[in-house]
């Protein structure tokens, strides 16, 4: 049996809540940094979309995913968070949202994608894609600013995808006399992207057409 003095006792006093604090801090934080980890091993995710509800394949899986991605992480930070349980359950929504909505956005996209393909007028295309008249690009291309991706050349269409600043593309045709640009990815036609905001990547004197 071990007998304390009572300085002895006052310092276990002191020591374990203080001991229990930082251990809800460091697994709050080994929570934030496991699923910041599920996030950056996705495959560039500010090229799939651009917010929690801004998905470039139409579909509700993303809206779904954050919400239910923010429920669990709100209860999984609010757990391992015990002497700091309003601000775990924030940063734990808060991450549970983003990596819910970064799922539900790739399953949108996987459902678009496989949808099917088809052909014409020479060009392949996804199945959400309209047909148009086409002229033969086969370039390369950089997009000027954020733009939408659209099923057909025209605005009036439905959202299919998003191009960022800076990002490069394979420019499979023009539509419309060359309003309007075919975005193609893997050999398929994934939409169409006003001219407008698009120039070859390599500037327009060293445009091929």
């Amino acid at each position: 049996m071990v007998l304390l003095t009572d300085g002895d006792a006052v310092e276990q006093f002191v020591r374990r809540p203080t001991m229990t604090h930082t251990k809800s801090k460091i697994a709050a934080i080994g929570l934030a940094i496991s699923v910041a980890a599920t996030l950056g091993a996705a495959p560039v995710a500010a090229h799939a979309q651009t917010g929690v509800f801004n998905c470039g394949a139409e579909g509700k899986k993303q809206e779904g995913g954050a919400a239910i991605g923010a429920i669990v992480g709100g209860l999984l930070g609010s757990q391992v968070s015990k002497n700091e349980r309003a601000a775990g359950a924030v940063v734990g929504a808060g991450l549970g949202a983003a990596a819910g909505s970064y799922l539900g956005c790739k399953a949108q996209t996987n459902d678009q994608r496989a949808q099917g393909v088809y052909t014409r007028d020479g060009q392949r295309l996804a199945s959400y894609v309209q047909p148009a008249r086409f002229e033969r690009a086969n370039m390369r291309m950089v997009a000027s600013t954020n733009v939408s991706l659209r099923a057909g050349p025209s605005t009036s269409t439905g959202k299919v995808g998003s191009l960022y600043r800076g990002e490069t593309f394979q420019a499979a045709a023009f539509a419309n006399g060359g309003q309007w640009v075919l975005v193609s990815r893997d050999g398929v036609g994934i939409g169409y992207v006003h001219a407008g905001y698009v120039q070859p990547a390599g500037g327009y004197r060293n445009a091929s057409w």
